[in-house]
C-alpha cells in the first residue's frame, strides 16, 4: 500500500511504499479524520501524529466520507455531494464509492502531519516550498500586509513572474475579489433603486386590483339585488291576476 503523507505546514509532499502487514495494521478500522500515531511506521516517524484525509481502492474508487463501511457501494448522488461533479441542472447519477473505513484493500491512503516530531523527515519537514500564487481575496490582503481600510489593496497584490513561450519575462497579478470600489458601490445603490420601484409598482398594482375587485364586487351584487327585485315584483302581479281572475 503506498502512504501519500502531505505537511501543510512547508508545502511538501512524500510517497511511501509499504508492504509490512504489521505496519498497515495501524491504519486498519480506523475511518477518515481519525488521528494515528506514526512512531510504528518507522524510527523517522517518531513523535509524529497524522490524520487520514481519504484514500482510493485498487480500481481507483475514492473513500467518501460518512459511509461507515470498509467495501464498495453505489450510491445515488446528486449535487453538493462529495465524489461527483454535475454535468446537467438537477442531475442525479449513482456511482461505487468506498466506505471511509480503511481496509486491505486500498492501493493509497492519504494522510496529513497533524503534529511535527523532534527531527525533521526528508523531502517533507525539511525545507519550505514557496507558494506559487498570492492571496486573491482583498481581505485577506489585508490580512498578509495588516493594512487597514482606507489603503489601496491593488498596490500590495503579489504578482508571479514567468517566462513566455518567447523567453520573454513576464507577470501576472489575480483580479482582486470582493474589493468594494465606487462602481460596485453605484451598481448595489441602482439595484436597491430598482428593486424599491418594482416594490411600489407591485403595491400600486396590487391596490389598484384590490379597488377594480372591490367596484366589480359591488356592481355584481347590484346586478343580482335587481334581477331578485325584478323576479319578487313578476311573483307578486301574478298572483295579483290570479287572486282577480278568482274573484
Amino acid at each position: 500500500m503506498k502512504i501519500n503523507i502531505a505537511c501543510p505546514m512547508t508545502g511538501q509532499q512524500k510517497c511511501i511504499d509499504i508492504d509490512d502487514e504489521k505496519k498497515l495494521r495501524l491504519f486498519y478500522d480506523k475511518r477518515m479524520s481519525q488521528e494515528v500515531e506514526g512512531d510504528e511506521l518507522g524510527s523517522e516517524f517518531a513523535g509524529y501524529v497524522f490524520r487520514i484525509t481519504g484514500g482510493n481502492d485498487k480500481q481507483g474508487f475514492p473513500m467518501k466520507q460518512g459511509v461507515l463501511c470498509n467495501h464498495r457501494v453505489r450510491l445515488l448522488l446528486s449535487k453538493g455531494n462529495s465524489c461527483y461533479r454535475i454535468r446537467r441542472q438537477g442531475e442525479r447519477k449513482r456511482k461505487s464509492v468506498r466506505g471511509c473505513i480503511v481496509g486491505p484493500d486500498l492501493a493509497v491512503l492519504n494522510l496529513i502531519v497533524v503534529k511535527k516530531g523532534p527531527e525533521d523527515v526528508p523531502e517533507l519537514t525539511d525545507s519550505q516550498v514557496p507558494r506559487r500564487l498570492g492571496p486573491k481575496r482583498a481581505n485577506k490582503i489585508r490580512k498578509l500586509f495588516n493594512l487597514s481600510k482606507e489603503d489601496d489593496v491593488t498596490k500590495f497584490v503579489i504578482r508571479r513572474k514567468f517566462k513566455t513561450k518567447t523567453g520573454k519575462d513576464a507577470d501576472k497579478a489575480p483580479k482582486i475579489q470582493r474589493l468594494i470600489t465606487p462602481q460596485r458601490i453605484q451598481h448595489k445603490r441602482r439595484l436597491a433603486t430598482l428593486k424599491k420601484r418594482a416594490f411600489e409598482k407591485q403595491k400600486a398594482e396590487a391596490a389598484e386590483y384590490a379597488q377594480l375587485y372591490q367596484k366589480r364586487m359591488a356592481e355584481a351584487k347590484a346586478a343580482r339585488r335587481s334581477e331578485i327585485s325584478k323576479r319578487r315584483s313578476s311573483r307578486r302581479s301574478s298572483r295579483r291576476a290570479a287572486a282577480e281572475a278568482q274573484a
